[in-house]
């Protein structure tokens, strides 16, 4: 990896050493919990020069389809990376495109249980971490419909905006895509790097950021 992971709250990551972080696409995502960090990541990438390298990526690249109704074409495959964001979307329908959906996968779960990379659940996506027993008996929040269900599959939910226990982060609900991604700017580049992307997205951080 790129960056040291585990208990980093100093800059972690430079232009020569970039964090690569992919966010997951699929079909059903919600499109906030996805657009947050493109756009935060994205933004801080700019800032430092490049010490962090954000793209998309897909189960099987192609068109996906967000929950309402825009199409992204994303013509990556998930590969090797150092932090692997999986947003939510689609959980209150069972039978439809987006989180459950993608729970069906058992390849994909069986992946994502043995990967390397940092896990990141923005909403609902901290179910999908939950599916493929990331989340089992660790401090984790997600959206606040689907808390009784993480708790029932083993997770100590934390009421919190963000919650960092180490070698896994979780964020509440939608617009917590937010505070993830800052947060995990300050993690890896620093509290400066966080605090001017605040400053060009004019938008401050609510919430707690609960560690470990």
């Amino acid at each position: 990896m790129s960056a040291g992971l585990a208990g980093v709250t100093a800059p972690a990551a430079s232009a020569a050493t970039p964090l690569r972080v992919q966010i997951l696409m699929y079909d059903g995502v919600e499109e906030q919990d996805f657009v947050a960090p493109v756009e935060v990541l994205g933004l801080a990438g700019k800032l430092t020069g490049g010490a962090v390298v954000s793209s998309l990526v897909a189960v099987r690249p192609g068109p996906v389809r967000c929950t309402y109704g825009t199409t992204v074409e994303v013509p990556r495959a998930w590969s090797p990376c150092d932090v692997l964001v999986v947003p939510g979307g689609g959980y209150t329908d069972r039978n439809g495109p987006g989180v459950h959906r993608l729970n069906a996968d058992k390849g994909f779960l069986r992946r994502l249980a043995a990967s390397r990379a940092l896990p990141v659940g923005i909403c609902t996506g901290t179910m999908v971490l939950s599916a493929a027993g990331l989340t089992k008996g660790r401090n984790a929040t997600t959206h606040n419909g689907a808390k009784a269900d993480l708790a029932a599959q083993g997770a100590k939910v934390i009421d919190a905006r963000v919650v960092d226990d180490g070698d896994l982060i979780t964020g509440g609900g939608i617009t917590a895509g937010l505070e993830v991604s800052l947060w995990l700017v300050e993690r890896f580049l620093g509290a400066k790097a966080a605090q001017r992307a605040e400053v060009v997205l004019e938008y401050e951080r609510r919430g707690t950021v609960w560690r470990a």
